[in-house]
Formats: structure tokens, sequence, C-alpha cells
């Protein structure tokens, strides 16, 4: 997800988001731990959308 799309979300949709982001990258690290995931990359892609979200709120709630 693209930091310009991120933008665009309201701040209450994007903390509801991020909880949700949250909760899918826990339940892939659970899966990668049990047998590994058929393509890795999405956990490094997640955690850094998560981590981009977070920072745009931030920003927001700095203003």
């Amino acid at each position: 997800m693209k930091s310009a799309e991120i933008k665009d979300i309201a701040t209450k949709d994007l903390v509801e988001r991020i909880a949700a982001e949250k909760a899918r990258l826990e339940k892939l690290k659970v899966q990668h731990a049990v047998s590994p995931v058929e393509n890795p990359s999405i956990i490094k892609k997640n955690r850094r959308d998560i981590a981009r979200m977070l920072t745009i709120l931030r920003q927001r709630n700095a203003k």
C-alpha cells in the first residue's frame, strides 16, 4: 500500500485497518513458524505497510 493511498483513509478507519493488519501479521508469523509460508516476503511487506500506516497516523496526531 502506497503512502498516498493511506493518506486518503480517514483516521478512524486507519486505526481499524492497523489493528486488522497487525492481527494478520501475527497469524502469518504463526503459520510461518509451523510450516514455511510459500512466499515469506509477504510478511516483510505487511510489516512495512503497518509501519507506513503508523507513521501517517502519528503525523496526523502531531498536527
